[in-house]
């Protein structure tokens, strides 16, 4: 095959693949939720029930200077069973391999992430309203974490 021959199967290729990225559905792996109005995007990684053994413990909230992380920090330990069965919507699941709401409570990356921050809180408050895990789900699927008031989180939580 001469070069030029070479040179146009290579960029048919290239054309063909680039279709394919444009013409496959987003949604075929979601799982069953949408993010916030969004139809076309597809619920992050989560876990619909809550495995027999032990949990990942989450990070120390002493080790973080910023008191909403310390307090989003504290509260996670408290709701680890529901964090586990929660998406986050920061889509960490497709950047770092995030499983659930809690691998992020599990590292540093929630005390960088205002996503992570609100669902984990969230997810206490909503579970002090005896909500459920699927109702939680549900209310984040929808937004609802958005609208988290931040302000009441200002001030370091007790130390243990």
């Amino acid at each position: 095959m001469n070069p030029r021959h070479k040179l146009a199967a290579f960029v048919g290729l290239i054309a063909l693949a680039a279709a394919g990225v444009f013409v496959a559905p987003r949604s075929a792996a979601s799982r069953g939720g949408q993010n916030a109005g969004k139809p076309d995007e597809p619920t992050p990684a989560y876990h619909s029930q809550v495995p027999a053994g032990p949990l990942p413990q989450t990070l120390d909230p002493a080790s973080f200077e910023n008191p909403v992380v310390q307090n989003a920090y504290a509260l996670a330990a408290k709701v680890k069973r529901v964090l586990y069965q929660q998406p986050c919507y920061c889509h960490c699941d497709r950047s770092i391999g995030h499983g659930s709401l809690l691998d992020c409570f599990a590292g540093k990356h929630a005390s960088v992430c205002d996503v992570c921050i609100r669902e984990g809180i969230y997810s206490y408050e909503q579970t002090q309203k005896k909500k459920t895990p699927a109702q939680i789900r549900a209310g984040i699927e929808r937004g609802e974490w958005q609208q988290v008031d931040l302000s009441k989180y200002q001030t370091a939580p007790p130390k243990p």
